[in-house]
């Protein structure tokens, strides 16, 4: 009998208790500590940081992601065949930045293409902050001119369902961000 009313107890409580919902798998080859997981309203992207052309932007990622502050921040500003940008935690609209100072740009020659995250900035070449965006298709001529942050190695069909707009009405958002080396 005890045994019985265990049994009933145990599956009630699972039954009652939500799934806890799993990370996305990271691609093979991928360096947990410089890949960034983003779960957005449309689902999961993953990049990997380029720690080798930006250290100092891959840093400021891990460390503003770390700090929660892209949590629920909307992708502000998504133009069509071009790229959709987000990481304005301060205001949302793409006028603010973080408590830290802006970076002097990492330029480097690596070509703005499809699944390219760079870092936003002002007409000022060492304005970037904490915003950044993620490029639909080629954009070469924003190349040497902008500092190339990471790759989306998978989800990038999700950065393709996020809402257009300039500014965006009712946007898409980054539900969560993470280090992929701080998530269990």
């Amino acid at each position: 009998m005890i045994r019985s009313l265990f049994a009933a107890f145990a599956l009630t409580v699972a039954l009652a208790v939500p799934a806890m919902a799993q990370a996305p798998k990271l691609p093979p080859n991928v360096d947990p500590q410089n890949t960034i997981i983003m779960q957005t309203t449309k689902g999961p992207v993953i990049f990997v940081l380029r720690t080798d052309i930006a250290p100092k932007h891959a840093e400021r990622i891990k460390t503003l992601a770390r700090e929660g502050y892209y949590d629920n921040v909307p992708f502000h500003r998504v133009i069509e065949g071009f790229m959709a940008q987000t990481g304005d935690g301060q205001y949302g609209n793409g006028t603010g930045g973080s408590r830290y100072p802006n970076l002097p740009a990492e330029f480097s020659n690596v070509p703005f293409k499809r699944g390219t995250v760079g870092m936003a900035r002002a007409s000022a070449p060492n304005s970037a902050n904490s915003q950044f965006f993620i490029t639909f298709g080629d954009a070469s001529f924003l190349n040497g001119q902008y500092t190339v942050i990471g790759e989306v190695v998978s989800g990038m069909e999700n950065v393709d369902k996020i809402k257009r707009g300039e500014p965006v009405q009712n946007p898409d958002k980054i539900v969560s961000m993470k280090v992929a080396a701080d998530v269990k």
